[in-house]
């Protein structure tokens, strides 16, 4: 056998089939960079400055575009940290939040604020969009729609509410933010002594008469200022009348007759527990 014929032929036969092989895989390589350029889009912010981008994720939020909103302003925050432009663009992307809906976003935002700047410049409007976040969760659109009351609701968003107003209040006096918190202040006060007298209510028409007198009297020493107070002493009154304890009842009547001289719970018109007429929203206080 001629062993040169021999190695020419599988020579060519190598370079048949290697061939295909090394294309496959300059395709599959081109490919693979084509497909990774499709998929990563060019970031243009990364060549703004940061006022730049402070400029635009405004214009985000103001045009209602919350998602892109809030990934600047975190993109932002990242970039001036350490600075009050980094500080604004973290409580700036917790009102980005609390506008889209995303309410345990936006605390969780505002807690980390506070955590990381305690002496921030900005730290009246973070207690005062704080106590909003938790205000509204209480009275939003869909509470309108299915005609519920605040005080039909569970009250702890109302109770942070008022904390952080609170704490606006007494450690930022001068605060341009005062004004307004206190306003809703009064009223989640009025909301939860309405609450406690739902409560009492309720025990009321159910025969449950010893914890709707303690409900309403609940009502009466936490919130003494309370439109409610009238009804809950009236409650108290009838509930321990029920109850055949009549010492108590007579002693409640007397404190009523002498807080509310004209009051229309005495007329013998109206039922315990019935509830008083609709209250005002909480935007008529203004």
């Amino acid at each position: 056998m001629n062993f040169t014929n021999l190695n020419c032929i599988r020579s060519n036969l190598n370079s048949r089939f290697a061939a295909p092989k090394a294309w496959l895989g300059i395709v599959g390589l081109t490919a693979l960079l084509l497909s990774g350029c499709a998929i990563t889009p060019k970031d243009e912010s990364a060549a703004w400055n940061a006022d730049k981008l402070y400029a635009e994720a405004k214009d985000e939020l103001s045009s209602g575009a919350y998602d892109k909103a809030a990934k600047l302003f975190e993109r932002l925050e990242g970039r001036a940290a350490g600075t009050l432009l980094g500080q604004q663009a973290q409580i700036d992307r917790a009102y980005t939040m609390y506008r889209s809906g995303d309410k345990a976003q936006a605390l969780s935002i505002l807690e980390r604020f506070f955590k990381l700047h305690p002496t921030s410049p900005a730290m009246d409007y973070g207690l005062y969009l704080q106590g909003l976040v938790n205000f509204n969760d209480n009275l939003g659109i869909l509470g309108n729609l299915s005609r519920q009351e605040l005080s039909e609701r569970d009250q702890q968003a109302s109770r942070d509410s008022y904390q952080s107003f609170k704490q606006l209040v007494e450690q930022h006096p001068q605060s341009k933010y005062v004004s307004d918190a206190r306003l809703r202040m009064n009223y989640i006060v009025n909301a939860l002594a309405a609450y406690e007298l739902h409560v009492a209510r309720y025990y009321y028409r159910r025969g449950a008469y010893l914890a709707s007198a303690n409900r309403a009297q609940q009502a009466v020493q936490e919130f003494q200022q309370s439109p409610s107070t009238e009804e809950a002493l009236f409650l108290m009154m009838q509930s321990y009348d029920r109850l055949g304890l009549t010492q108590l009842r007579d002693d409640t009547e007397r404190v009523l007759r002498k807080s509310f001289v004209n009051s229309t719970y005495l007329g013998g018109t109206t039922t315990a527990g019935a509830g008083p007429s609709k209250a005002r929203a909480w935007w008529q206080f203004w």
